[in-house]
């Protein structure tokens, strides 16, 4: 036979489950609190000839102490989710001013120089980067020669085919890369220089001069 929750220990588990509650629970205290109300219901009203088996009862407030367990998880998951971002925040400030290369073609001319880069997927024999105008023109053509797989970085000078210099502002560029006859698949990373930092809903974001805003997660280089 099953054996009862003895009546003294019946009596001490109501009182002190039936203490008052605070106006500022919490909503996993109010379901604690729903939660034992039905077990102390449930264990008054039980019958006398078959009543709740120690384990039933030590099971149920198991059952509350998880919640109550990963409630405070999630709290402490989220404190440190919240610290996390505050320090990329500090971090991400420290760019302002600093150029950054992400997946794009843009390419910023100031002061008559300007910055890009590449990802190559396998070795070239031969690189070369193409500049265009606004309208679309070509101005300018880069020989970079042979270049590993991988990342690479190029610099302008801003002079033109026609040997006039550049005016600064925004340009674009094409980067042909050949590897014997085959053609190297080349992803273009565009130029941009932080001017500032938003911390929002999507995360951080840097607002850059060429770029425009992007995820600090889409920042393959900082120059």
């Amino acid at each position: 036979m099953a054996s009862a929750v003895n009546p003294t220990s019946k009596d001490a588990l109501i009182a002190t489950f039936n203490q008052p509650r605070t106006t500022q629970s919490s909503a996993v205290e109010s379901v604690q609190d729903r939660f034992l109300t039905l077990l102390v219901t449930q264990m008054r009203n039980q019958d006398p000839l078959n009543p709740m088996d120690n384990a039933q009862v030590t099971t149920q407030l198991a059952q509350i102490s998880t919640v109550s367990g990963i409630d405070k998880l999630n709290k402490s998951i989220d404190g440190m989710s919240q610290s996390l971002l505050a320090t990329q925040s500090m971090q991400a400030s420290g760019l302002i001013g600093h150029g950054v290369l992400a997946p794009g073609s843009t390419l910023v001319v100031e002061n008559g120089q300007a910055k890009a880069g590449a990802t190559l997927a396998t070795a070239a024999d031969r690189v070369v980067v193409a500049v265009l105008n606004q309208a679309g023109a070509q101005v300018a053509a880069l020989d970079l020669g042979a270049r590993p797989a991988g990342t690479l970085t190029f610099a302008w000078d801003g002079k033109t085919s026609a040997g006039t210099k550049a005016a600064d502002g925004i340009y674009t560029f094409q980067v042909n890369a050949v590897q014997g006859a085959n053609k190297v698949d080349a992803k273009p990373l565009g130029y941009g220089r932080v001017q500032s930092v938003t911390l929002g809903d999507q995360g951080l974001q840097l607002n850059t001069y060429g770029l425009g805003t992007l995820p600090m997660s889409n920042v393959a280089q900082i120059l």
